[in-house]
């Protein structure tokens, strides 16, 4: 993904994209900018932000050569030189993060099944099944829309989250921590997603049946959100289903509307841009599902593995650098949330219960801040400002 450049890296190229999904963050499939980014097209169109007509990244590096252009030679060589490095390493590592995201349930799933296998299926209560059906819809989700970009290194990502999280999943309902009719639900929707999925990669899918699936996720991404929000805080809040049933009949109404023609452009749009939003907010939500769960059976909290929460702080804090180089803060957000909450968040609920070490906490916390402090600074150096808050400033608010 190295870029080529004789002063300071071209404008970058997107693919055009009519979901944002690749901006979220993802808690377990994060690979998703390193996977939409660069394409080899020259016919390609740089990427649009929603409700905006710039392109996100073309304008903020013309500002950069405009900056360079009228800096001593010196300067600007060495300048462009840190931007093009910078650039490049970012990439490189937003890339990697491919491995942890991967590995992100395999010390669950081990330490789940030594749990079953011992006679404890009660420690796997610490696991929230609704945290990871979040997790395992945002995933089917995003396998959806990369099938339909045939991005095949994206789609092998989504695959092997959507499978980790189901063998999960599964744990938990074979330890009777997960009502068996919601089960059965999951695992045909699983079945038909992979089915439809990958017929549609291959060419194989009729449209009219790709479309009917679009819309299907899109109304359950809109009924299973506010629904998992809500039931998370039970029985602090009345156990109802009025949130996932308004909710599905808003979604209907609005996929009805759009495709027989009755919304605007804009309003269409939308529409077909829920389903990634959805998965990011799923995404998002885990953390906060996994904590109050921890909150509120501390007990249990020894059923949690600390080296899947070290791997999901690594692997979104990988996609920080990249985030704030491009100025996305969608992606930012959701790497950010990802790193502080569902990773180190996570870790820090687990050491105040005393079921990590000191120095395993007081490891990851250093490195962390160490990885967030370095990467602040090598963006500041790299776009020749003298202070990080510029950096920061053109990430909330545009260049």
């Amino acid at each position: 993904m190295t870029m080529a450049s004789s002063l300071v890296a071209p404008p970058l190229r997107l693919r055009p994209s009519s979901s944002p999904s690749q901006l979220g963050l993802h808690f377990s499939s994060p690979s998703l900018l390193r996977n939409s980014l660069i394409s080899p097209n020259p016919q390609s169109k740089p990427l649009r932000a929603i409700n905006s007509t710039i392109p996100g990244i073309s304008g903020h590096r013309r500002l950069l050569l405009t900056s360079v252009q009228a800096s001593p030679p010196n300067s600007a060589s060495a300048q462009g030189s840190a931007f093009e490095q910078w650039d490049s390493l970012t990439a490189k590592l937003a890339g990697s993060a491919n491995l942890p995201f991967i590995l992100l349930q395999l010390p669950q799933i081990v330490l789940n099944a030594r749990n079953l296998l011992s006679g404890n299926p009660s420690a796997l209560r610490a696991v929230p099944w609704l945290g990871m059906l979040t997790g395992l819809l945002g995933n089917l989700s995003l396998l959806s829309y990369f099938a339909k970009k045939r991005e095949t290194e994206a789609v092998l990502v989504q695959t092997s989250g959507v499978i980790s999280t189901y063998v999960v999943i599964l744990q938990l309902a074979i330890a009777q921590a997960m009502p068996l009719p919601q089960f059965v639900a999951t695992s045909v929707v699983v079945a038909l997603g992979f089915v439809l999925n990958f017929l549609n990669y291959f060419s194989r899918l009729d449209e009219s049946l790709w479309r009917l699936w679009e819309d299907f996720i899109t109304i359950g991404g809109l009924s299973v959100l506010p629904q998992v929000m809500w039931s998370t805080f039970v029985p602090f809040v009345p156990n109802s289903i009025l949130p996932g049933v308004a909710s599905c009949v808003l979604g209907v109404g609005a996929v009805v509307m759009a495709r027989i023609g009755k919304l605007s452009e804009e309003g269409i749009k939308l529409v077909g841009a829920l389903a990634g939003w959805t998965a990011t907010l799923l995404f998002m939500w885990m953390p906060v599902a996994q904590m109050w769960t921890s909150y509120l059976n501390p007990d249990n909290i020894r059923g949690l593995s600390s080296f899947t929460m070290l791997f999901a702080m690594i692997g979104n804090g990988l996609m920080i650098p990249r985030a704030l180089f491009i100025r996305d803060l969608m992606w930012f957000t959701g790497s950010a949330w990802g790193t502080m909450f569902y990773g180190w968040g996570n870790l820090a609920c687990m050491y105040c219960f005393s079921t990590i070490s000191r120095e395993f906490f007081l490891a990851a916390t250093v490195g962390l801040l160490l990885w967030l402090g370095t990467s602040l600074w090598r963006d500041t150096v790299a776009h020749g400002y003298s202070s990080p808050m510029k950096s920061i400033k053109e990430l909330l608010f545009g260049p």
